[in-house]
């Protein structure tokens, strides 16, 4: 495994021990394969983000976590590894820990990690439970601040929050949609999971500005499928079989390529479609025309004040972390903003 990166940087990447990565790097047994995993991915997190390495300046080691599926962990990656050499003379190198789906207790074992090892800051997506709560108290205990990212835990001790308004752009989703499909049949409102505040947050938007709109227009809210392909195909599809009428959707969790298939199996037709993020799926989607807008908020420029807060709780640079709007900005199939969409 060749690399130029001393065993003491790779453990703290890693989290793991020195030992365990001296076990890994010179290939010796009885190391589980999970394990030498996270040492690949260490390195290969310290080889994207080595323009840093070298720069003058005081290092600031941030920890990601994240509850997602891979589109929207792929699109924050390249996020931070594109923004990251920005905030020189600053080092800011980041450890993420994602997680396609699970329960509230695995990030709660991630986020107990991170306390007894120390980081400078952690950067939180995860649902509005009790048991995440009592994490980031821990952490705050311990000398972490946590600042939460597009999704908010606002009884918990973060430091700040980060991510759009999300009653406004449930509120948004709804003007479009009626401007659009004017006296809907019905309008599907999917979501991953409602324990995620964003996400029941903009569902309440939704709904309150649709019924000062359109009273008449029924909403069938589906959920618990995580984002997930397999699983929004058939919480989707069943919905349809209940609601003959649904003629719009509001994407709130994503998995809208699942969500298409499942009306084109049911030969039903989308009058409207508004999905949140500028990920691949979406971005192909929007060219397509089988969405008719996102609502995107730029990630770059929210990876900018997610570190800009750590550093300030940090007392690195001046005055206290403060929750942050992200700017909500309609796209559609005509103003693809340059070079902020990942196209792989």
């Amino acid at each position: 495994m060749a690399h130029e990166y001393r065993v003491r940087e790779i453990a703290q990447q890693s989290g793991l021990s020195t030992a365990t990565v001296d076990r890994v790097l010179h290939g010796r047994p009885g190391v589980r394969a999970g394990t030498v995993a996270a040492v690949h991915r260490a390195i290969a997190d310290l080889e994207r983000q080595a323009s840093q390495l070298g720069v003058s300046g005081r290092t600031f080691l941030v920890d990601v976590v994240v509850l997602a599926p891979p589109r929207f962990t792929r699109a924050l990656r390249s996020a931070f590894e594109a923004e990251l050499p920005s905030l020189r003379p600053a080092v800011v190198r980041a450890r993420f820990h994602f997680r396609e789906e699970g329960h509230p207790e695995d990030l709660v074992e991630v986020l107990d990690s991170i306390a007894r090892k120390g980081s400078s800051g952690v950067v939180l997506k995860a649902p509005d439970v009790p048991a995440l709560v009592e994490a980031v108290f821990r952490l705050e205990e311990r000398g972490t601040p946590t600042i939460t990212f597009v999704t908010d835990v606002p009884t918990s001790r973060r430091v700040a929050y980060v991510g759009m308004d999300d009653r406004a752009a449930g509120a948004t989703a709804a003007y479009l949609l009626n401007a659009v499909a004017p006296n809907s049949g019905g309008v599907l409102v999917s979501l991953s999971r409602s324990s995620f505040r964003g996400e029941g947050d903009r569902e309440v938007g939704f709904r309150q500005a649709l019924r000062e709109m359109a009273p008449d227009v029924p909403v069938h809210v589906v959920e618990g499928a995580d984002g997930l392909d397999a699983s929004t195909l058939s919480t989707v599809t069943s919905a349809l079989s209940r609601g003959p009428v649904i003629d719009a959707v509001y994407s709130v969790g994503g998995g809208n390529r699942a969500v298409l298939d499942a009306f084109d199996d049911a030969g039903r037709t989308v009058r409207a479609f508004i999905a949140h993020d500028l990920d691949a799926e979406n971005v192909a989607l929007l060219r397509e025309r089988r969405l008719t807008a996102v609502l995107h908020h730029d990630l770059r420029a929210d990876v900018r004040r997610l570190c800009r807060a750590v550093m300030q709780a940090q007392g690195a640079l001046p005055g206290r972390p403060r929750s942050h709007p992200s700017q909500i900005h309609v796209i559609t199939p005509f103003n693809e903003p340059a070079g902020l969409v990942e196209d792989d």
